[in-house]
């Protein structure tokens, strides 16, 4: 059962926060291009908008197979798996309170209203972003390197 967990866990996160990473990570851009197309750029923001959303809210299956894999192999006290779990949560805080509201902010119009550049509005989005995939990349590493670890799986 432990095998299962553990891939669904792993597909879980590729299938999930992949889409998230790369589409968050393509917004900033996309943001500068639309400040100078006009409404034909809007469309991909839209677009990488909603699939930021979907896969946000597929991504809870992560936390979820990732909760079940440590129950099932008894390490929920590993230091590399707590650390996991809060880079996982700041992660999170990151995606939900920065990134899409961000993101819907520049949709909206709403994310300059003192009249900032669009390319200050994708700078600030785009460090959001960086950060958001640095603690992914960093819950990535410890979930292969698991700094203490004796389950030999």
């Amino acid at each position: 059962m432990t095998k299962i967990l553990l891939s669904l866990h792993v597909l879980a996160a590729i299938l999930a926060v992949g889409p998230v990473t790369v589409a968050a990570s393509m917004f900033p851009a996309a943001l500068r291009r639309a400040a100078a197309e006009g409404d034909a750029g809007r469309t991909t923001l839209r677009t990488l908008h909603r699939i930021c959303r979907l896969y946000a809210g597929i991504g809870i299956a992560v936390p979820v197979f990732g909760f079940a894999t440590a129950s099932s192999l008894g390490v929920f006290g590993d230091p590399w798996v707590i650390t996991s779990v809060v880079l996982t949560a700041a992660a999170a805080g990151v995606l939900v309170l920065l990134v899409l509201p961000g993101q819907d902010r520049a949709l909206t119009g709403t994310a300059s209203p003192d009249g900032t550049p669009a390319a200050a509005v994708a700078a600030r989005l785009a460090l959001a972003t960086g950060i958001f995939n640095l603690l992914w990349a960093t819950v990535t590493v410890l979930m292969i390197v698991r700094p203490g670890s004796t389950t030999g799986a």
